[in-house]
């Protein structure tokens, strides 16, 4: 049974962090105190009572009306409480419960057995949380005003470095553990670029995952080696933040030189360089290309219920961010072999680069062409 009481807990705190990240979607875009002054009814003016600001509850009640005036409040609140709520349970599930990471068990297998989990998967769940909860607010401000505020997303990069210095890769695994066994045959650094189990069947072992999936680079230079220092983890985080504002920001100006318009803006770029500071630059670039599938999605959502054929981009890349986090034991041993391996990198990176503006361009050309036959003679 201890386990629906830590998923009610986890709920009860979602809920009551999403009332708070309610207050930053306000008031983040207005450069407005978080603090101060509390909440109250943008209609009448009135303060919230404490009772009146109980997560999810509270809305429920008074049906989401003001009790002073009886003005209706926006469903939005009611949506980002129950989002968060729901999406730190769904989180707690799979990171702890499920454990679908892989994080060290020992010693702790009798206490796990009966649903008492140990502090380092506490701790990886909560690294997760915060940064699904500053996405929520990016994803928020960018459907509501078409704005990230940097004023979120560069407070929530230094937070980012922050955790990288403390939980470097492979906390919570010990270095020794965490390296990779070399096979027979092999030259070495080349099982950084061969995926665990088939490293397995050759008769190594690949690296073990932490916090931080993956280090900035394998095998670790010589000043960051054998891992598990606040170098290797800074290097991790930097790493991460670099690659995903720079990888956005080139993007950006690919698409925006094809199209001869501007394409995509810079808070989406802010938005990957907070989400690399906490997962390292590898699932950064993945989770761009993940997040078309979510973009296809929002995309249709917005024409159908909203009647706007703009895209914001920003909960696109954050689901991107959030799927890539949470199935990188599936995806990441298909990427492996290119993430550590440099002249391909660099290949690959060149290629993408020709394609995007080759891309954008024909599409200026497609646009011309359509906006010249429907022209009047």
């Amino acid at each position: 049974m201890i386990i629906y009481f830590w998923l009610f807990l986890v709920f009860v705190v979602g809920a009551v962090v999403g009332s708070f990240l309610n207050v930053a979607i306000a008031r983040l875009p207005m450069e407005k105190s978080l603090l101060w002054p509390g909440s109250r009814c943008g209609s009448c003016l009135q303060p919230v009572r404490w009772y009146d600001n109980l997560p999810i509850l509270s809305y429920l009640i008074l049906r989401g009306r003001c009790r002073s005036c009886g003005q209706r409040f926006s469903p939005r609140y009611l949506v980002i409480e129950v989002i968060t709520a729901l999406g730190f349970v769904g989180l707690f599930y799979l990171e702890v419960v499920e454990n679908i990471h892989g994080w060290p068990a020992r010693p702790h297998e009798w206490l796990i057995a009966r649903n008492i989990f140990p502090v380092s998967w506490w701790i990886g769940f909560l690294h997760h949380a915060i940064l699904f909860a500053l996405l929520l607010v990016a994803s928020g401000c960018d459907l509501q005003g078409r704005e990230i505020p940097l004023g979120l997303t560069l407070p929530g990069t230094l937070l980012g470095l922050v955790l990288a210095v403390c939980l470097p890769w492979p906390w919570p695994w010990s270095p020794v553990e965490a390296a990779p066994v070399l096979a027979p045959n092999l030259p070495p650094g080349v099982q950084w670029q061969i995926p665990a189990q088939q490293l397995a069947a050759m008769g190594g072992r690949g690296f073990k995952e932490g916090i931080y999936a993956w280090p900035v680079w394998g095998p670790l230079p010589a000043w960051l080696a054998p891992g598990g220092t606040w170098q290797t983890g800074l290097a991790t985080g930097l790493a991460g933040a670099l690659v995903g504002t720079f990888m956005l920001r080139v993007i950006r100006f690919l698409f925006s030189a094809g199209l001869g318009k501007e394409a995509l803006g810079l808070g989406d770029a802010d938005l990957m360089m907070m989400g690399g500071a906490f997962l390292g630059w590898q699932m950064v670039v993945v989770a761009f290309f993940v997040s078309v599938v979510p973009g296809l999605f929002f995309g249709v959502f917005q024409m159908i219920f909203r009647r706007d054929n703009s895209l914001p981009f920003g909960p696109s890349l954050a689901s991107g961010l959030m799927i890539a986090c949470l199935c990188w034991n599936w995806l990441g041993p298909y990427v492996q072999p290119l993430f550590f391996w440099g002249a391909m990198l660099g290949f690959l990176a060149i290629f993408a680069a020709v394609f995007m503006l080759a891309a954008s361009f024909v599409l200026r050309l497609m646009r011309r062409g359509e906006a010249e036959e429907g022209s009047p003679c």
